[in-house]
């Protein structure tokens, strides 16, 4: 187990939070429901009055079956939030309509509700992958009793663990981005040519792309989906007509003849077989995401104040690799990150930035919640292990708002996806700086504070070494202020950061490419000219010192 002695962040305040208003170029291809945690929220409907929302508050937003252009969404529907406002959007599934709230709702949300709301929104932004339970379990009630497995030819394809699983993802942008939104809901009823809409692509890239990603042409793709779903669904206690519209079917016969088709046998037999082994297996992660609909309606339906569920029981990914960088934050309980044989802690108020193109697994432990903060591309940020950074709690409104533009359309309107990598530079910085002695000249501090958010980026650390790079000033600053010339005072900032990182139990390698050095023995030279024994002896002592 590796805990990374993460940073943290300092006594400052957070940054104001500035008002957002939802995307226009999102259509509402289903309904949405928008939960205002703090400020101030206003929603807009076809022109009609505008309803105000407080802290606390939330509406039932129907979804416009009239929006399909961008131009006609920014007619049917506007949602704006003042400034300093924490407001959740949730899409729950497509097929909640069908359970009777056609109307523009407005409700309280019970104080007990909202952390379970906070874990609603994560689930929904989170690509749904992994299993509750056992995949060769429900292969084996997929089956007739007594026979063997029916064979392709009869059926479609064999219903082994991978005869249910959900179908291939297709890699192109566009493409995926629709996967993604097919696989959270299955009960999406849009053409091809909305989707474009909705990804800003073409609607024969998209049938191009799927096609060849996934040796599926889309209309293929969606109903291996839909049939996935209905799997998870049924085997969760749904019954068929439930699960017809859930999961986006016109009717439950036409439901019954594809699953039929698929899996030789009728959605009634199958959930039959499911009552009759209660002890096959749980809820898979879109299974319990239909459950949390099932309790969100019920949440608004209820006069008296409805009592909340409970909270999800630990859970983790599969083993996985992502082509981008990826900020998840512990809001509530604890988690951990797994690479290679490394367990790395993740305690409430970490966020951690998981590195691409690295396998891992992230997993939370009971009654825990987690929010991805933002993406980073490998031009943006060089990252081959780990690195985190610890927030007070007086941050949890600002990073969860910070989640929500990152993830949803509801964002401010000039949102940069890059903000977050200047956040996360500045509260390492400032943890940073109580390592080093710090100039208090203000243009020396800027300076020393630009030094320490750099440590680590390519030239960033050698970077106005050269006595012209800065005034004599500056540099006199820092003589009479910490004792060091500029150059030293670098080399010092480095090895007192390398020397953190070695306590916390990075290895000497990793530590060597974090603060800037291409080469391991040139900087256990270095470690070891500033310290006096080289970063694997120093290791060794302070984990000689901690027993």
């Amino acid at each position: 187990m590796t805990s990374l002695s993460p940073f943290t962040a300092g006594s400052g305040s957070p940054p104001p939070i500035p008002g957002a208003r939802w995307s226009p170029t999102e259509a509402p291809a289903r309904p949405l429901l928008l939960w205002v945690r703090t400020g101030t929220a206003h929603v807009r409907l076809d022109g009609g009055p505008t309803l105000h929302l407080g802290a606390g508050e939330g509406v039932w937003i129907p979804a416009d079956v009239r929006a399909e252009t961008p131009a006609d969404s920014r007619a049917g529907r506007t949602i704006t939030t003042e400034p300093e406002t924490v407001a959740f959007p949730l899409y729950p599934h497509a097929g909640v309509a069908a359970q009777g709230l056609p109307d523009l709702t407005r409700f309280d949300v019970p104080s007990g509700w909202q952390d379970w709301l906070i874990q609603l929104f994560n689930l929904q932004v989170t690509p749904f992958s992994g299993h509750g339970y056992s995949p060769e379990a429900v292969a084996e009630l997929l089956r007739h009793p007594g026979s063997p497995p029916p064979a392709p030819s009869a059926v479609g394809q064999d219903p082994s663990p991978e005869g249910f699983a959900s179908p291939p993802m297709p890699h192109a942008r566009g493409a995926r981005a629709v996967a993604e939104e097919l696989m959270r809901d299955p009960g999406l009823d849009l053409t091809v040519e909305r989707w474009a809409v909705r990804v800003l692509a073409g609607a024969r890239t998209l049938r191009r792309d799927f096609l060849a990603d996934t040796g599926l042409t889309f209309e293929q793709w969606r109903l291996h989906c839909r049939l996935a779903a209905a799997v998870e669904l049924l085997a969760a206690g749904y019954d068929v007509d439930q699960v017809t519209a859930l999961v986006g079917f016109a009717s439950r016969n036409g439901l019954t003849r594809a699953f039929k088709g698929r899996f030789g046998l009728t959605p009634h037999e199958f959930g039959r077989k499911v009552h009759a082994r209660p002890g096959a297996g749980g809820l898979t992660r879109r299974a319990a995401a239909a459950r949390q609909t099932d309790d969100l309606i019920r949440m608004m339906r209820e006069t008296d104040t409805p009592v909340p569920p409970e909270m999800l029981p630990p859970a983790s990914t599969p083993s996985h690799t992502n082509d981008i960088h990826v900020l998840s934050w512990m809001y509530r309980g604890s988690g951990y990150l797994d690479i290679g044989d490394r367990r790395y802690e993740r305690e409430r108020g970490v966020a951690t930035w998981i590195p691409a193109e690295r396998e891992h697994v992230t997993g939370l432990r009971e009654n825990s919640v987690s929010l991805p903060l933002g993406n980073a591309s490998t031009a943006d940020l060089h990252l081959t292990a780990p690195l985190q950074v610890r927030f007070s709690p007086a941050w949890d409104d600002y990073l969860m708002f910070c989640s929500i533009s990152a993830r949803s359309a509801l964002r401010p309107d000039d949102h940069n996806p890059r903000h977050i990598l200047d956040l996360f530079a500045e509260q390492v910085a400032a943890q940073r700086a109580l390592s080093v002695p710090m100039p208090t000249d203000p243009r020396a501090r800027a300076v020393a504070m630009d030094c320490l958010r750099r440590i680590g980026e390519p030239g960033g650390s050698h970077d106005a070494e050269a006595g012209g790079a800065h005034d004599a000033e500056i540099h006199r600053a820092f003589r009479d202020e910490t004792g060091m010339t500029l150059g030293r005072w670098r080399y010092a900032a480095r090895m007192r950061v390398a020397r953190d990182l070695l306590a916390g139990g990075a290895p000497p390698s990793t530590v060597a490419r974090r603060i800037g050095y291409a080469h391991l023995p040139t900087f256990s030279a270095a470690f070891s000219r500033f310290h006096g024994l080289s970063p694997r002896e120093y290791q060794e002592r302070e984990a000689a010192g901690s027993r």
